[in-house]
Protein backbone atom coordinates (compact mmCIF):
# COMPACT_ATOMS: atom_id res chain seq x y z
CA UNK A 1 0.00 0.00 0.00
CA UNK A 2 2.95 2.55 -0.49
CA UNK A 3 2.36 5.38 -2.19
CA UNK A 4 4.66 8.42 -3.47
CA UNK A 5 4.71 11.63 -2.48
CA UNK A 6 6.02 13.60 -5.53
CA UNK A 7 6.40 17.11 -3.88
CA UNK A 8 9.60 16.65 -2.82
CA UNK A 9 12.83 14.63 -3.96
CA UNK A 10 14.09 13.79 -7.35
CA UNK A 11 12.51 13.80 -10.62
CA UNK A 12 13.58 11.13 -12.91
CA UNK A 13 13.38 8.05 -10.48
CA UNK A 14 10.45 8.99 -8.38
CA UNK A 15 8.77 9.12 -12.36
CA UNK A 16 10.20 5.56 -13.34
CA UNK A 17 9.12 3.43 -10.66
CA UNK A 18 5.47 5.15 -10.51
CA UNK A 19 5.23 4.43 -14.30
CA UNK A 20 6.66 1.11 -14.57
CA UNK A 21 3.75 -0.38 -12.91
CA UNK A 22 1.53 1.30 -14.95
CA UNK A 23 2.86 0.37 -17.78
CA UNK A 24 2.83 -3.39 -17.21
CA UNK A 25 -1.07 -2.52 -15.83
CA UNK A 26 -1.98 -0.73 -19.47
CA UNK A 27 -0.01 -4.18 -21.15
CA UNK A 28 -2.68 -6.86 -19.50
CA UNK A 29 -5.44 -4.55 -19.41
CA UNK A 30 -4.45 -3.91 -23.41
CA UNK A 31 -4.27 -8.35 -23.32
CA UNK A 32 -7.64 -8.33 -22.96
CA UNK A 33 -8.57 -7.46 -26.58
CA UNK A 34 -5.83 -8.83 -27.88
CA UNK A 35 -6.30 -12.05 -26.53
CA UNK A 36 -9.81 -12.45 -27.73
CA UNK A 37 -8.31 -11.68 -30.82
CA UNK A 38 -5.09 -13.47 -30.97
CA UNK A 39 -6.97 -16.67 -30.14
CA UNK A 40 -9.79 -15.91 -32.38
CA UNK A 41 -7.65 -15.40 -35.16
CA UNK A 42 -5.74 -18.43 -34.51
CA UNK A 43 -9.00 -20.72 -33.91
CA UNK A 44 -11.59 -18.52 -36.03
CA UNK A 45 -11.52 -17.09 -39.45
CA UNK A 46 -11.59 -13.55 -40.63
CA UNK A 47 -15.16 -12.78 -40.36
CA UNK A 48 -14.07 -13.82 -36.43
CA UNK A 49 -11.40 -11.69 -36.50
CA UNK A 50 -13.42 -8.70 -37.92
CA UNK A 51 -16.03 -9.24 -35.63
CA UNK A 52 -13.50 -9.16 -32.40
CA UNK A 53 -11.48 -6.79 -33.58
CA UNK A 54 -14.87 -4.37 -34.34
CA UNK A 55 -16.94 -4.87 -30.95
CA UNK A 56 -13.26 -4.63 -28.71
CA UNK A 57 -12.79 -1.36 -30.30
CA UNK A 58 -16.09 -0.21 -29.30
CA UNK A 59 -15.92 -1.60 -25.77
CA UNK A 60 -12.62 0.35 -25.46
CA UNK A 61 -14.03 3.24 -26.58
CA UNK A 62 -16.72 2.86 -23.93
CA UNK A 63 -14.03 2.15 -21.44
CA UNK A 64 -12.25 5.23 -22.89
CA UNK A 65 -14.92 7.42 -21.55
CA UNK A 66 -15.25 5.91 -18.07
CA UNK A 67 -11.50 5.91 -17.79
CA UNK A 68 -11.86 10.13 -18.55
CA UNK A 69 -14.27 10.31 -15.99
CA UNK A 70 -12.26 8.81 -13.45
CA UNK A 71 -9.62 10.90 -14.33
CA UNK A 72 -11.45 13.64 -12.48
CA UNK A 73 -11.24 11.50 -8.80
CA UNK A 74 -7.44 10.81 -9.74
CA UNK A 75 -6.75 14.55 -10.38
CA UNK A 76 -8.75 15.77 -6.91
CA UNK A 77 -7.23 12.85 -5.03
CA UNK A 78 -4.04 14.24 -6.28
CA UNK A 79 -4.27 17.28 -5.77
CA UNK A 80 -5.89 16.72 -1.79
CA UNK A 81 -2.97 14.27 -1.42
CA UNK A 82 -0.64 17.18 -2.20
CA UNK A 83 -2.10 19.80 0.19
CA UNK A 84 -2.35 16.97 2.98
CA UNK A 85 -6.06 17.08 3.31
CA UNK A 86 -7.21 14.06 4.27
CA UNK A 87 -10.72 14.77 4.95
CA UNK A 88 -11.35 15.73 1.98
CA UNK A 89 -10.08 12.47 0.20
CA UNK A 90 -12.71 10.05 2.00
CA UNK A 91 -15.70 12.17 0.91
CA UNK A 92 -14.42 12.85 -2.60
CA UNK A 93 -14.10 8.47 -2.26
CA UNK A 94 -17.39 8.28 -1.21
CA UNK A 95 -19.19 10.74 -4.15
CA UNK A 96 -17.18 8.87 -6.82
CA UNK A 97 -18.43 5.40 -5.86
CA UNK A 98 -21.98 6.98 -5.81
CA UNK A 99 -21.36 8.85 -9.14
CA UNK A 100 -19.53 5.82 -10.93
CA UNK A 101 -22.72 3.53 -10.10
CA UNK A 102 -24.84 5.62 -11.34
CA UNK A 103 -22.84 6.01 -14.70
CA UNK A 104 -22.83 1.86 -15.15
CA UNK A 105 -26.46 1.89 -14.67
CA UNK A 106 -26.60 4.61 -17.82
CA UNK A 107 -24.16 3.02 -19.91
CA UNK A 108 -25.11 -0.25 -19.67
CA UNK A 109 -28.54 0.42 -20.96
CA UNK A 110 -27.11 2.68 -23.54
CA UNK A 111 -24.89 -0.14 -24.92
CA UNK A 112 -28.15 -2.69 -24.89
CA UNK A 113 -30.38 -1.06 -26.74
CA UNK A 114 -27.93 0.56 -29.17
CA UNK A 115 -25.92 -2.40 -30.39
CA UNK A 116 -27.09 -3.11 -33.91
CA UNK A 117 -27.09 0.88 -34.99
CA UNK A 118 -23.79 1.13 -33.25
CA UNK A 119 -22.42 -2.19 -35.34
CA UNK A 120 -24.28 -0.75 -38.21
CA UNK A 121 -22.38 2.31 -38.24
CA UNK A 122 -19.23 0.76 -38.14
CA UNK A 123 -20.12 -0.79 -41.89
CA UNK A 124 -19.45 -3.83 -40.40
CA UNK A 125 -19.03 -6.56 -42.80
CA UNK A 126 -22.10 -8.94 -42.99
CA UNK A 127 -20.28 -11.96 -42.28
CA UNK A 128 -18.98 -10.38 -39.54
CA UNK A 129 -22.34 -8.69 -38.64
CA UNK A 130 -23.65 -10.61 -35.75
CA UNK A 131 -20.83 -12.42 -34.29
CA UNK A 132 -19.83 -8.28 -33.58
CA UNK A 133 -23.31 -7.72 -31.21
CA UNK A 134 -22.99 -10.83 -29.68
CA UNK A 135 -19.50 -9.56 -28.97
CA UNK A 136 -20.17 -5.84 -27.56
CA UNK A 137 -23.47 -7.72 -25.87
CA UNK A 138 -21.78 -9.56 -23.26
CA UNK A 139 -19.19 -7.01 -22.91
CA UNK A 140 -21.94 -4.90 -21.87
CA UNK A 141 -23.16 -6.78 -19.54
CA UNK A 142 -19.93 -6.36 -17.60
CA UNK A 143 -19.94 -2.63 -17.77
CA UNK A 144 -20.21 -2.73 -13.92
CA UNK A 145 -16.77 -4.31 -13.74
CA UNK A 146 -14.74 -1.84 -16.29
CA UNK A 147 -16.50 1.31 -14.08
CA UNK A 148 -15.45 -0.72 -10.64
CA UNK A 149 -11.79 -1.70 -12.08
CA UNK A 150 -11.31 1.92 -13.83
CA UNK A 151 -12.24 3.57 -10.60
CA UNK A 152 -10.00 2.04 -8.12
CA UNK A 153 -7.43 1.78 -10.54
CA UNK A 154 -7.98 6.02 -10.42
CA UNK A 155 -8.35 6.50 -6.62
CA UNK A 156 -5.11 4.63 -6.14
CA UNK A 157 -2.96 6.50 -9.09
CA UNK A 158 -4.06 9.82 -7.53
CA UNK A 159 -2.78 8.33 -3.94
CA UNK A 160 0.58 7.90 -5.57
CA UNK A 161 0.13 3.79 -5.96
CA UNK A 162 0.44 2.34 -9.01
CA UNK A 163 1.13 -1.45 -8.13
CA UNK A 164 -2.06 -2.49 -6.41
CA UNK A 165 -4.03 -1.65 -9.74
CA UNK A 166 -1.28 -3.65 -11.68
CA UNK A 167 -1.46 -6.48 -9.65
CA UNK A 168 -5.47 -6.51 -9.90
CA UNK A 169 -5.06 -6.45 -13.93
CA UNK A 170 -2.50 -9.46 -13.94
CA UNK A 171 -5.09 -11.72 -12.42
CA UNK A 172 -8.10 -10.59 -14.59
CA UNK A 173 -5.43 -11.06 -17.66
CA UNK A 174 -4.28 -14.67 -16.55
CA UNK A 175 -8.23 -15.23 -16.04
CA UNK A 176 -8.91 -14.01 -19.28
CA UNK A 177 -6.53 -16.42 -21.05
CA UNK A 178 -7.21 -18.83 -19.57
CA UNK A 179 -10.83 -18.44 -20.33
CA UNK A 180 -10.60 -17.78 -24.27
CA UNK A 181 -8.34 -21.24 -24.51
CA UNK A 182 -10.85 -22.81 -22.68
CA UNK A 183 -14.09 -21.25 -24.39
CA UNK A 184 -12.69 -20.18 -27.98
CA UNK A 185 -9.93 -22.99 -28.11
CA UNK A 186 -11.63 -25.86 -26.67
CA UNK A 187 -15.44 -25.05 -26.36
CA UNK A 188 -15.39 -23.35 -29.87
CA UNK A 189 -17.80 -20.77 -28.72
CA UNK A 190 -15.58 -18.17 -31.52
CA UNK A 191 -16.53 -14.53 -30.38
CA UNK A 192 -19.14 -15.09 -27.99
CA UNK A 193 -16.68 -17.26 -26.01
CA UNK A 194 -13.87 -14.44 -26.06
CA UNK A 195 -16.60 -12.29 -24.40
CA UNK A 196 -17.73 -13.86 -21.80
CA UNK A 197 -14.13 -15.00 -20.95
CA UNK A 198 -13.40 -10.88 -20.95
CA UNK A 199 -16.35 -10.33 -18.44
CA UNK A 200 -15.20 -12.92 -16.39
CA UNK A 201 -11.51 -11.65 -16.32
CA UNK A 202 -13.07 -8.48 -14.91
CA UNK A 203 -15.28 -9.65 -12.47
CA UNK A 204 -12.43 -11.29 -10.78
CA UNK A 205 -10.14 -8.66 -10.40
CA UNK A 206 -12.56 -6.29 -9.50
CA UNK A 207 -13.58 -8.82 -6.43
CA UNK A 208 -10.10 -9.53 -5.72
CA UNK A 209 -9.46 -5.37 -5.50
CA UNK A 210 -12.44 -4.92 -3.04
CA UNK A 211 -11.21 -7.68 -0.61
CA UNK A 212 -7.74 -6.04 -0.97
CA UNK A 213 -9.31 -2.57 0.09
CA UNK A 214 -11.15 -4.24 2.78
CA UNK A 215 -8.48 -5.64 4.46
CA UNK A 216 -5.27 -3.13 4.13
CA UNK A 217 -7.56 0.11 3.71
CA UNK A 218 -6.87 3.16 2.57
CA UNK A 219 -3.95 5.98 3.42
CA UNK A 220 -6.83 8.10 5.25
CA UNK A 221 -10.01 7.15 7.31
CA UNK A 222 -12.78 5.69 5.29
CA UNK A 223 -16.42 3.98 6.06
CA UNK A 224 -19.51 2.99 4.46
CA UNK A 225 -20.75 6.37 6.10
CA UNK A 226 -18.72 8.16 3.75
CA UNK A 227 -20.66 7.19 0.53
CA UNK A 228 -22.29 9.90 0.11
CA UNK A 229 -23.94 11.99 -2.73
CA UNK A 230 -21.61 14.54 -1.81
CA UNK A 231 -22.40 17.73 -4.18
CA UNK A 232 -19.13 20.14 -4.15
CA UNK A 233 -16.96 16.99 -4.94
CA UNK A 234 -19.17 15.32 -7.83
CA UNK A 235 -19.12 18.68 -9.11
CA UNK A 236 -15.42 18.80 -8.75
CA UNK A 237 -14.95 15.26 -10.49
CA UNK A 238 -17.52 15.91 -13.32
CA UNK A 239 -15.68 19.61 -13.67
CA UNK A 240 -12.26 17.76 -14.63
CA UNK A 241 -13.26 14.43 -15.58
CA UNK A 242 -16.37 15.29 -18.38
CA UNK A 243 -13.60 16.90 -20.49
CA UNK A 244 -11.47 14.44 -20.16
CA UNK A 245 -14.23 11.86 -21.35
CA UNK A 246 -15.89 13.80 -23.83
CA UNK A 247 -12.13 13.80 -25.49
CA UNK A 248 -11.73 9.88 -25.20
CA UNK A 249 -15.02 9.50 -26.68
CA UNK A 250 -14.24 11.64 -29.26
CA UNK A 251 -10.82 10.09 -29.77
CA UNK A 252 -12.03 6.55 -30.21
CA UNK A 253 -14.81 7.82 -32.04
CA UNK A 254 -12.57 9.74 -35.02
CA UNK A 255 -10.43 6.19 -35.04
CA UNK A 256 -13.82 4.35 -35.00
CA UNK A 257 -14.71 6.66 -37.69
CA UNK A 258 -11.57 5.89 -40.01
CA UNK A 259 -12.37 1.93 -38.77
CA UNK A 260 -15.67 2.32 -40.69
CA UNK A 261 -14.06 4.16 -43.63
CA UNK A 262 -11.81 1.18 -44.05
CA UNK A 263 -14.15 -1.47 -43.76
CA UNK A 264 -16.11 -0.45 -46.49
CA UNK A 265 -12.87 -1.09 -48.63
CA UNK A 266 -13.46 -5.05 -47.94
CA UNK A 267 -12.96 -7.68 -45.34
CA UNK A 268 -8.97 -8.17 -45.50
CA UNK A 269 -8.78 -4.21 -44.77
CA UNK A 270 -11.56 -4.51 -42.21
CA UNK A 271 -9.33 -7.19 -40.04
CA UNK A 272 -6.09 -5.83 -41.12
CA UNK A 273 -7.37 -2.05 -39.45
CA UNK A 274 -8.65 -4.12 -36.83
CA UNK A 275 -5.36 -5.60 -36.12
CA UNK A 276 -3.50 -2.71 -36.74
CA UNK A 277 -5.72 -0.77 -33.48
CA UNK A 278 -4.42 -3.69 -31.70
CA UNK A 279 -0.78 -2.92 -32.37
CA UNK A 280 -1.04 0.55 -31.38
CA UNK A 281 -2.33 0.10 -27.99
CA UNK A 282 1.22 -2.04 -26.95
CA UNK A 283 3.36 0.39 -29.26
CA UNK A 284 2.28 3.13 -26.99
CA UNK A 285 2.16 1.79 -23.98
CA UNK A 286 5.24 3.93 -22.87
CA UNK A 287 3.93 7.63 -23.63
CA UNK A 288 -0.01 6.45 -21.92
CA UNK A 289 1.92 4.72 -19.03
CA UNK A 290 3.85 8.49 -18.57
CA UNK A 291 0.76 10.29 -19.39
CA UNK A 292 -1.01 8.75 -16.75
CA UNK A 293 2.03 9.32 -14.38
CA UNK A 294 2.60 12.84 -14.83
CA UNK A 295 -1.27 13.55 -14.16
CA UNK A 296 -0.54 12.26 -10.49
CA UNK A 297 2.99 14.21 -10.48
CA UNK A 298 1.24 17.48 -11.55
CA UNK A 299 -1.49 17.42 -9.14
CA UNK A 300 0.17 16.20 -6.36
CA UNK A 301 2.83 19.66 -7.23
CA UNK A 302 -0.33 21.62 -8.09
CA UNK A 303 -1.88 20.69 -4.88
CA UNK A 304 1.12 21.64 -2.47
CA UNK A 305 1.67 24.86 -4.54
CA UNK A 306 5.03 23.82 -6.20
CA UNK A 307 4.28 24.16 -10.23
CA UNK A 308 7.48 24.88 -11.69
CA UNK A 309 7.93 21.21 -10.10
CA UNK A 310 4.91 20.30 -12.39
CA UNK A 311 6.50 21.62 -14.90
CA UNK A 312 10.12 19.88 -14.77
CA UNK A 313 8.56 16.64 -14.31
CA UNK A 314 6.57 17.26 -17.58
CA UNK A 315 10.22 18.02 -19.52
CA UNK A 316 11.63 14.34 -17.45
CA UNK A 317 9.08 12.51 -18.78
CA UNK A 318 9.05 13.71 -22.16
CA UNK A 319 13.24 13.43 -22.60
CA UNK A 320 13.18 9.73 -21.04
CA UNK A 321 9.88 8.15 -23.13
CA UNK A 322 10.81 9.88 -26.35
CA UNK A 323 14.05 7.12 -25.97
CA UNK A 324 10.98 4.16 -25.93
CA UNK A 325 9.12 6.39 -28.56
CA UNK A 326 12.24 5.80 -31.09
CA UNK A 327 12.59 2.14 -30.70
CA UNK A 328 9.30 1.22 -31.24
CA UNK A 329 9.47 3.12 -34.28
CA UNK A 330 11.94 1.31 -35.53
CA UNK A 331 10.35 -2.19 -34.87
CA UNK A 332 7.33 -1.06 -35.84
CA UNK A 333 8.54 0.20 -39.18
CA UNK A 334 10.97 -2.93 -40.50
CA UNK A 335 9.32 -5.55 -39.05
CA UNK A 336 5.81 -4.69 -38.87
CA UNK A 337 4.55 -7.96 -39.97
CA UNK A 338 6.45 -9.97 -37.64
CA UNK A 339 3.90 -7.86 -34.84
CA UNK A 340 0.55 -8.54 -37.37
CA UNK A 341 1.69 -12.85 -37.14
CA UNK A 342 1.16 -12.42 -34.08
CA UNK A 343 -2.41 -11.88 -34.60
CA UNK A 344 -3.37 -13.68 -37.68
CA UNK A 345 -2.01 -16.53 -39.98
CA UNK A 346 -3.64 -14.96 -43.20
CA UNK A 347 -1.09 -13.63 -45.76
CA UNK A 348 -2.92 -10.88 -47.22
CA UNK A 349 -3.99 -9.41 -43.50
CA UNK A 350 -0.24 -9.60 -42.71
CA UNK A 351 0.68 -7.50 -45.37
CA UNK A 352 -2.14 -5.15 -45.49
CA UNK A 353 -0.98 -4.74 -41.51
CA UNK A 354 3.18 -4.61 -42.54
CA UNK A 355 2.05 -1.49 -44.74
CA UNK A 356 -0.04 0.35 -42.52
CA UNK A 357 2.44 0.12 -39.99
CA UNK A 358 5.04 1.79 -42.29
CA UNK A 359 3.12 5.23 -41.93
CA UNK A 360 1.83 4.99 -38.39
CA UNK A 361 5.11 4.22 -36.70
CA UNK A 362 5.89 7.90 -36.82
CA UNK A 363 3.25 8.27 -34.52
CA UNK A 364 5.55 6.21 -31.69
CA UNK A 365 7.87 9.57 -31.74
CA UNK A 366 4.81 11.91 -31.62
CA UNK A 367 2.86 10.68 -29.18
CA UNK A 368 5.77 11.24 -26.50
CA UNK A 369 5.47 14.66 -26.55
CA UNK A 370 1.66 14.85 -26.94
CA UNK A 371 0.76 12.24 -24.06
CA UNK A 372 3.37 14.09 -21.27
CA UNK A 373 1.72 17.42 -22.56
CA UNK A 374 -1.79 16.01 -21.72
CA UNK A 375 -0.56 14.32 -18.49
CA UNK A 376 1.00 18.10 -17.17
CA UNK A 377 -2.56 19.54 -18.38
CA UNK A 378 -5.00 17.13 -16.65
CA UNK A 379 -2.96 17.25 -13.29
CA UNK A 380 -3.05 21.25 -13.33
CA UNK A 381 -7.13 20.93 -13.83
CA UNK A 382 -6.98 22.23 -17.32
CA UNK A 383 -8.75 19.03 -19.02
CA UNK A 384 -10.84 21.64 -20.94
CA UNK A 385 -8.19 22.64 -23.62
CA UNK A 386 -7.55 18.92 -23.35
CA UNK A 387 -11.03 18.47 -25.34
CA UNK A 388 -10.47 21.01 -27.66
CA UNK A 389 -7.40 20.06 -28.47
CA UNK A 390 -8.74 16.89 -29.05
CA UNK A 391 -11.63 17.59 -30.92
CA UNK A 392 -9.92 19.90 -33.19
CA UNK A 393 -6.97 16.76 -34.12
CA UNK A 394 -10.04 14.58 -34.88
CA UNK A 395 -12.36 16.25 -36.62
CA UNK A 396 -10.33 19.02 -38.56
CA UNK A 397 -7.77 16.33 -39.45
CA UNK A 398 -8.07 13.41 -39.09
CA UNK A 399 -10.96 12.49 -40.05
CA UNK A 400 -11.35 14.13 -43.08
CA UNK A 401 -7.72 12.94 -44.06
CA UNK A 402 -9.00 9.43 -43.61
CA UNK A 403 -12.09 10.03 -45.55
CA UNK A 404 -10.16 11.63 -48.09
CA UNK A 405 -7.63 9.55 -48.70
CA UNK A 406 -10.06 6.33 -49.04
CA UNK A 407 -11.43 8.11 -52.21
CA UNK A 408 -8.20 8.10 -53.75
CA UNK A 409 -8.36 5.35 -56.56
CA UNK A 410 -6.56 2.23 -55.44
CA UNK A 411 -6.01 3.26 -52.33
CA UNK A 412 -3.14 1.62 -50.17
CA UNK A 413 -2.99 1.01 -46.32
CA UNK A 414 0.20 2.99 -46.02
CA UNK A 415 -1.46 6.13 -47.24
CA UNK A 416 -4.19 5.93 -45.24
CA UNK A 417 -2.08 5.16 -41.83
CA UNK A 418 -0.33 8.35 -42.29
CA UNK A 419 -4.01 9.76 -40.67
CA UNK A 420 -2.87 9.74 -36.99
CA UNK A 421 1.30 11.14 -37.17
CA UNK A 422 -0.68 14.45 -39.26
CA UNK A 423 -3.15 14.78 -36.26
CA UNK A 424 -0.53 14.41 -33.73
CA UNK A 425 2.09 16.77 -35.14
CA UNK A 426 -1.10 19.58 -35.20
CA UNK A 427 -2.29 18.48 -31.60
CA UNK A 428 1.54 19.05 -30.68
CA UNK A 429 1.32 22.61 -32.35
CA UNK A 430 -2.10 23.36 -30.45
CA UNK A 431 0.25 21.72 -26.44
CA UNK A 432 2.87 24.45 -26.91
CA UNK A 433 0.72 27.39 -28.31
CA UNK A 434 -1.40 27.05 -24.97
CA UNK A 435 1.51 26.14 -22.48
CA UNK A 436 3.48 29.12 -23.68
CA UNK A 437 0.25 31.94 -23.13
CA UNK A 438 -0.38 29.90 -20.11
CA UNK A 439 3.16 29.72 -18.55
CA UNK A 440 2.81 33.04 -16.77
CA UNK A 441 -1.20 32.62 -16.01
CA UNK A 442 -1.02 29.34 -14.17
CA UNK A 443 -0.49 29.99 -10.59
CA UNK A 444 0.83 28.12 -7.83
CA UNK A 445 -3.00 28.02 -6.81
CA UNK A 446 -4.45 24.13 -6.58
CA UNK A 447 -7.11 24.34 -8.87
CA UNK A 448 -9.23 21.99 -6.84
CA UNK A 449 -11.54 23.06 -4.52
CA UNK A 450 -10.00 22.46 -0.98
CA UNK A 451 -11.79 22.21 2.53
CA UNK A 452 -10.16 22.81 5.30
CA UNK A 453 -9.65 19.96 8.02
Amino acid sequence: MKSFDFTKGGYFFPLIKFTVPILFAIFLQAMYGAVDLMVVGHFGDASSISAVAIGSQVMQTITGIITGLTMGTTIMIGQIMGAKQTKQAERTVGASICLFAVVAVIVTIIMMVFVTPIVKLMHTPEVAFDKSIQYILICSAGTVFIVAYNLISGIFRGIGNSKLPLFFVAIACFVNIIGDLLLVGIFNLDAAGAAIATVFAQAISVILSLIIIKTKGLPFTFSRKSIRFHPMEIANILKFGTPLAFQDMLTNLSFLIITAIVNSLGLVASAAIGINEKIAIFIMLIPMSYMSSVSTFSAQNIGAHKSERAKKGMYYAISSSLIFGIICFVFSFWYGHILAGIFSNDIEVIAACAEYMKSYSIDCVLVCFLFCFIGYFNGCGNTVFVLVQGMLSAFLVRIPFSYFVSKIPEVSMLQIGFAPPISTVFSIILCIIYFKIKRQVISNEPTAIMYKE
